[in-house]
């Protein structure tokens, strides 16, 4: 007997159906499926709210808002606190869910190959990456982390929606110990560095308690940074390119080699986990029933931004301590930006399968097929923008005043991308990631499949 339930058959079949184009041809539009086109459109386009801020201010802002915000009402704070309800985690968890969904239809069409074409197109994307972490300056690359996690999402491209959605709430349960985890170890981390400070002779105290104050004085140099380090940092972004190259290095090399490991790779890998699951379920593809989708963004939306809004109070009433600032040591962090997450899955799908709103729709499904390049867009304008390369701006500009920048930046992408898809049929780097991938070029223009 089948134990296939229903909803999967209905959406393996879906999925089949819309994924056999990728095994031979371009997909034809009629063939696409709206509603992930415009979540994908969505999820870069609000992944530069928290971005421009890697982007725009120095490093150590963009995990610890009390380096230039503080609990004074200012536009800072407010910017801050919207942000952090509405869109931090939030936008990264969409966009990972998409990824997750994106395997799962890749993998299909591409059966016949087995596991090496999904493994060529994924190394092509560690590439463009690394491209995007090392040549245009952009520590806080993200592919990098996603063509890690696919190489391992392939293998599981098969398991039924239940299991995937019983693995996600394994993981995800395993992340919120290990982030409480984390917590304990710096608090406890904090304790040694200001014991060590008050000793009267620090080389008498026990071996572990100075390792765990060194442990704290290096975090604390990254994220609390002297004024003559503000300088230096200053100093060498807004120098020439290889000034900024040399100091963008570091930081890349330790989001690499520490960070994506340890926290960025679990945190995209439960939430592609969860899109793997929703795609077969129908969710993405908006086949569910409009109430489902209206009770999706009631119940994630008032589940994260109960989360979301007790972290800010902490925050606020902490006075931006760094303990209750920083993401990755709050136990609730997870389950925030899922919920929020989620409301916004159910808001933008009910906007892109409902009426009205035409031309909105299409500019940001044009953004979802061009996510790649509109992704890595985002840091070739930053580049110019922030570093010597160009205007010199990081430092300049305060957390409130990066967000005009950003509705400018979306303005123009979703013009562009609108009119490039008018006219071919992929954006230039998702064109080129297709030749890479099938070693033959696809027609670009519309016109050559006709």
């Amino acid at each position: 007997m089948n134990d296939q339930t229903a909803p999967d058959r209905v959406a393996a079949e879906a999925t089949t159906e819309t994924a056999q184009p990728l095994a031979g041809r371009p997909t034809r539009d009629a063939e696409r499926i709206a509603s992930p086109d415009v979540l994908r459109g969505f999820a870069p386009l609000g992944i530069l709210l928290l971005n421009i801020l890697g982007f725009g201010l120095l490093f150590a802002s963009y995990s610890n808002a009390g380096f230039d915000v503080s609990s004074d009402a200012s536009a800072d704070l407010v910017v801050w606190a919207g942000v952090e309800l509405f869109a931090e985690g939030a936008m990264r968890c969409l966009f990972s869910i998409l990824f997750g969904a994106g395997v799962v239809l890749f993998a299909s069409g591409a059966r016949r190959r087995g596991a090496w074409l999904h493994y060529r197109r994924t190394f092509w994307l560690l590439v463009f990456g690394l491209v995007d972490a090392y040549l245009l300056l952009w520590s806080g690359d993200i592919l990098v982390t996603y063509a890690l996690a696919g190489a391992v999402l392939y293998w599981l491209r098969n398991l039924r929606a239940r299991w995937l959605l019983a693995l996600t709430g394994l993981l995800l349960a395993g992340l919120v110990g290990f982030y409480a985890l984390v917590g304990v170890g710096l608090g406890q981390a904090r304790e040694a560095a200001l014991t060590v400070s008050e000793a009267a002779d620090p080389d008498q105290l026990p071996p572990g308690t100075l390792a765990a104050a060194q442990a704290w004085n290096d975090l604390e140099a990254d994220f609390q940074p002297s004024p003559e380090a503000v300088e230096e940092e200053l100093a060498a972004r807004r120098g020439g390119y290889l000034s900024a190259f040399s100091w963008n290095l570091d930081k890349t090399n330790e989001m690499l080699g520490f960070v994506m490991p340890m926290f960025l790779f679990w945190d995209a890998l439960v939430m592609m986990l969860l899109g793997m699951a929703l795609f077969k379920l129908g969710v993405l593809q908006g086949e569910r029933s409009r109430a489902f989708y209206v009770r999706l963004a009631a119940v994630g939306f008032a589940l994260g931004l109960a989360i979301n809004g007790y972290e800010v109070f902490r925050v606020v009433r902490s006075d931006f301590d760094f303990f209750r600032v920083f993401a990755q040591i709050q136990p609730t962090y997870q389950l925030g930006r899922l919920g929020v997450a989620l409301g916004w899955l159910g808001v933008v799908v009910l906007f892109a399968t409902g009426g009205g709103w035409q031309r909105l729709r299409r500019m940001l499904a044009s953004v979802g097929r061009t996510a790649l390049t509109n992704y890595l867009l985002q840091s070739a304008i930053a580049l110019f923008l922030f570093t010597g390369v160009g205007l010199g701006l990081v430092g300049r500009m305060s957390r409130a005043e990066l967000y005009p920048v950003v509705v400018v930046i979306w303005v123009f992408q979703l013009l562009v991308s609108d009119w490039w898809m008018r006219r071919y049929r992929f954006g230039p780097l998702e064109w080129l990631w297709r030749w890479l991938t099938y070693g033959r070029r696809p027609p670009l223009r519309r016109e050559a499949l006709q």
